[in-house]
């Protein structure tokens, strides 16, 4: 028996990445997953690789209201219900502050920040209908702590925090619980787009994370999986670090 068998879960960002590797686990754990994501081509392979009855791929740009509404549709006629989200989808872009354009500041906003609000507001009463549920919004370590060159994602992601708090509130009397995890360094495609040498950044984790190494996409999708099953059920509202210890404070030696 499966963690998840019954449920219906929607995922963003899930053609690659921390997005990937939860549909993979949330199907072999008794799920069937919605894959949400602009890139429809490795989204498309990927649902086809978990087969018919476990996937389907949707095309969704998260900051688009009409994507959201079209998404939450194709999961109810694909598998009957909707009873759980996760807002994995994110951009990262680097800049001083005063360096960066006002476009670029809205731009991660909108995937980010807006994203997550409108995939809570449109699944949340879906997921009410279904008899409840969770939501699990990926925020960041950067949400509870500051960063140079990336203070427009930095921004989002403290903001997702916000915004999980308040919906956890709300959305308790209809039976959805709903929290954050909060990355570290992930070994993702999105973790390095400057595409800075891999041993450079080994190195990077090895002197600043106290594991000493950076963190792996299944990890992430493990913690997704705890906040998604029963094992959590008194949990909702909170904030899950994974990060290696990088929050804990600076490893000097």
């Amino acid at each position: 028996m499966g963690k998840l068998d019954g449920r219906v879960v929607l995922i963003t960002g899930a053609a690659r990445g921390q997005g990937e590797h939860a549909a993979r686990l949330f199907a072999a754990e008794g799920a069937r997953v919605v894959l949400a994501d602009v890139l429809d081509g490795q989204g498309e392979a990927l649902a086809k690789e978990l087969g018919e009855e476990a996937a389907r791929y949707v095309h969704l740009d998260v900051g688009r209201e009409d994507d959201w509404t079209a998404a939450v549709a194709a999961a109810k006629s694909a598998f009957g219900k909707l009873d759980g989200l996760i807002n994995n989808a994110g951009i990262l872009r680097f800049n001083e502050l005063v360096d960066t354009p006002l476009e670029e500041f809205q731009e991660v906003v909108q995937v980010n920040q807006t994203g997550v609000f409108l995939g809570v507001k449109t699944a949340a009463p879906q997921i009410a209908a279904a008899g409840g549920g969770t939501i699990v919004n990926v925020a960041s370590y950067a949400a509870l702590a500051g960063m140079d060159s990336i203070g427009s994602y930095v921004a989002s992601k403290h903001a997702i925090l916000g915004l999980t708090r308040v919906a956890a509130i709300e959305l308790a009397r209809k039976k959805i619980r709903v929290n954050a995890i909060c990355p570290g360094a992930i070994d993702t495609p999105m973790s390095n787009p400057a595409e800075v040498d891999p041993d450079t950044l080994a190195q990077l984790y090895r002197r600043h994370v106290p594991l000493g190494r950076v963190g792996r996409p299944e990890e992430v999708a493990r913690l997704a999986l705890f906040l998604s099953g029963e094992d959590s059920s008194y949990i909702t509202g909170q904030p899950f670090v994974i990060d290696g210890g990088w929050l804990a404070g600076v490893r000097l030696f």
